[in-house]
């Protein structure tokens, strides 16, 4: 008589951290939405078994890890800005450095005389982290938020649901399907800041390799060109329209654009031109005041 095959045991928290092939960090990510238990709680309690309903989803998500999708689409979400947004493929992961674009935007909104009501347009918004940001920090601001496509602002409409108070002083954010102002007309109010982060990654970036599961759209445009600036240009170009006559436009480019991009606001008029550095020293994003006010230097300068 052949004695029954052992019933398998499921594995234990730090058995799963040592089979899953996953980095350390993704894997204790995966474990903590899936389960619940934060990092300081899997470390307490490595010998903790897991349930086979538990293995059986973490297992799944980590072949999607390990196939190269990114993290943020396999939990679908991604903090920014000390929220938790929800992201999906229609959306573009939002980065640490764009924070930079939110602190700057705020610099010049907090400059306003307190008799102003503030507005700012955030341009492309995808995931909204930009708008709910600076509406969560701000509530007295105007925040209005554009968006080529309509999926993008679907997932961006529900991050402002759960993360913005309608009852903020600013009002609610205003969403429109946009490419670029295209969406806006003149009944459209003048900002004191247009942000944005347009997609700036030249068409035969070798990267793109790597951002494959990323939305095209909000990387290269919808018209991909060499030099990755297509829609900064035609940014620039459009903004005086909807900006006030001291109103800034920010704008996040590559590592290798800053000096482009002054440039270009330097060809269109704009003054107080400056590009400001990340956390690693790269400069990341670019203002420039529109119109160029009496007074002000020709130069442009880098902080």
């Amino acid at each position: 008589m052949t004695p029954a095959d052992p019933i398998p045991q499921p594995p234990t928290l730090a058995q799963w951290l040592d089979t899953c092939g996953l980095p350390r960090l993704h894997a204790q990510v995966l474990l903590h939405h899936v389960s619940g238990l934060n990092r300081t709680q899997q470390l307490a309690h490595p010998e903790r078994a897991l349930d086979a309903q538990t293995v059986a989803r973490l297992d799944a998500l980590a072949a999607r890890l390990r196939a190269g999708e990114p993290l943020a689409y396999v939990t679908g979400e991604r903090e920014f800005y000390g929220l938790s947004f929800q992201v999906t493929p229609a959306v573009l992961i939002p980065r640490p450095e764009t924070e930079l674009l939110v602190d700057l935007a705020l610099q010049r909104l907090d400059a306003l005389p307190s008799t102003a009501t503030p507005r700012l347009l955030d341009l492309g918004t995808g995931s909204g982290a930009i708008a709910v940001a600076v509406a969560q920090a701000r509530p007295q601001v105007q925040v209005w938020a554009v968006d080529a496509s309509a999926q993008a602002l679907h997932v961006a409409r529900g991050n402002a649901a759960r993360l913005v108070d309608a009852a903020r002083p600013g009002g609610p954010i205003h969403f429109a399907v946009s490419d670029w102002f295209a969406g806006l007309d003149d009944a459209t109010p003048r900002f004191d800041c247009i942000v944005s982060n347009p997609p700036y990654v030249a068409q035969h970036d070798p990267h793109l390799d790597a951002l494959r599961h990323e939305p095209a759209l909000a990387l290269v445009g919808q018209q991909p060109n060499a030099d990755g600036l297509g829609d900064i240009r035609r940014i620039v170009g459009a903004a005086p329209r909807f900006l006030q006559p001291h109103g800034w436009l920010l704008l996040e480019h590559g590592y290798d654009q800053a000096a482009s991009v002054r440039n270009l606001l330097h060809a269109h008029g704009y003054g107080g031109i400056v590009s400001s550095r990340d956390l690693a020293g790269i400069e990341r994003v670019t203002a420039g005041q529109c119109p160029q006010p009496p007074g002000f230097a020709a130069d442009s300068k880098i902080v």
